[in-house]
């Protein structure tokens, strides 16, 4: 298998929504090395990829029941769960090490979103709150960063910078999933999943993804006023334009938000 095909099987293009809030979360801590900057690039690729390989091995037939999904390389049978296994090993191995390197807390604590990884995809399977919990995994990403440069969390000085951009985070992935999720609800329904938008139908999807912008919003602004109203004007407008293209414009708007506000945040 050849990076293309691993790229392809772990979403790599996911790790634009996640990246930029490692960075933030590192420059809110302080000012990062080189060593550092290389080592917690090594940690967020590696928890990626392995919440992406653990999700497809533990969807597997899942996605074999969804049309939408059913040629995902599992599901189609073009790659072998023996290799996914190994890949998710060599993730994993990524995680831990770069954690590792970086100092003692972040590798006693990098169980913690292994565990976060492995309980989301079950956790759709009995409630429509799977949807925040994928937020909190990726609210991990400046939380895991702050803690790779600062080596602690007894001080609070986290508090409450930190706290409201992860807050933030678990809310806007949150809304963005509830969006996404509208592509599959008649799926959903068939194989048991119990997303939201399955549950209670696209009317009241859309009226939680609507409160949920100024809230994710509020939060954001401690990182860059301007960057979140970019932002902000960004995903209304194409939630209001709608469409048969939605689903990709909706896609691109939230994996740029993460970069946008990176950049406010230098510029300021």
């Amino acid at each position: 298998m050849d990076l293309k095909q691993i790229a392809s099987f772990v979403k790599i293009e996911h790790t634009l929504f996640s990246l930029p809030f490692v960075f933030i979360g590192a420059l809110m801590a302080g000012d990062p090395t080189l060593s550092q900057y290389i080592w917690i690039l090594i940690a967020a690729i590696g928890a990626r990829g392995l919440a992406m390989g653990l999700n497809r091995i533990i969807d597997k037939n899942v996605d074999a029941e969804n049309p939408r999904t059913a040629n995902r390389h599992l599901a189609s049978g073009a790659m072998s769960l023996n290799t996914a296994w190994i890949l998710c090993g060599i993730f994993l191995i990524m995680l831990v090490g770069g954690a590792a390197m970086l100092n003692p807390l972040c590798l006693y604590l990098s169980p913690i979103p292994v565990v976060a990884f492995v309980v989301y995809p079950y956790l759709k399977r009995f409630t429509w709150l799977c949807h925040w919990w994928l937020g909190g995994c990726l609210a991990l990403a400046p939380a895991g960063a702050w803690v790779a440069i600062t080596g602690e969390i007894s001080s609070n000085s986290w508090y409450p910078d930190l706290l409201y951009v992860s807050l933030g985070v678990l809310i806007w992935i949150a809304a963005f999933d509830l969006g996404y999720a509208q592509m599959d609800i008649e799926s959903d329904k068939k194989t048991g999943i119990k997303s939201f938008p399955a549950t209670f139908q696209p009317p009241v999807t859309m009226a939680v993804m609507l409160v949920s912008m100024p809230l994710w919003a509020v939060a954001f602004s401690i990182i860059s006023p301007l960057g979140t109203i970019i932002s902000l004007g960004l995903v209304t407008s194409v939630l209001v334009a709608g469409g048969s293209d939605f689903q990709n414009w909706w896609f691109r708007a939230h994996a740029s938000t993460g970069w946008i506000l990176l950049f406010a945040m230098q510029l300021s």
